[in-house]
């Protein structure tokens, strides 16, 4: 467990960039999509912990934030990432690494516009008992 952690944090050190407010009404995520603990620890006042993510092909995330930041890979499938603009800031292919900044202002979507499965492995860096994500209204684009 403890390989895992170290590895998913020195390849976040060394990432690149990714993952990463309007009408109401939170998006939950897609239909199938699921998230699985692979390894958790608290060091200080911080969770770490280690996800396997799924993201089934036409679905999404919904719309949200994170209390910190989060790193990680593509295992499978491409992740196409959009910002509150609506704009696309991102697609990683797998084997990409994956990088998002934290806070109420880094409003994001994640979607799997893809043919098969998105799988992703994601480190989350977050203030001790904190939510994975926190839920935020589409911001007005035309997707979901």
């Amino acid at each position: 467990m403890r390989t895992a952690l170290r590895t998913a944090v020195t390849g976040a050190v060394t990432a690149a960039t990714l993952l990463t407010c309007g009408p109401a009404g939170a998006t939950p995520p897609g239909p199938g999509v699921t998230g699985r603990i692979i390894s958790q620890t608290t060091v200080g006042g911080t969770d770490y912990t280690l996800r396997e993510i799924t993201i089934p092909p036409g679905q999404s995330t919904g719309w949200h934030y994170h209390d910190g930041p989060l790193y990680g890979f593509v295992k499978q499938g491409t992740l196409s990432h959009f910002d509150s603009t609506c704009a696309s800031d991102g697609v990683y292919r797998t084997g990409e690494p994956i990088r998002e900044p934290f806070g109420p202002g880094h409003v994001h979507i994640g979607r799997n516009l893809g043919d098969t499965p998105l799988v992703l492995d994601v480190l989350y860096v977050l203030p001790h008992g904190s939510p994975f994500s926190e839920d935020a209204p589409n911001p007005g684009c035309p997707f979901q």
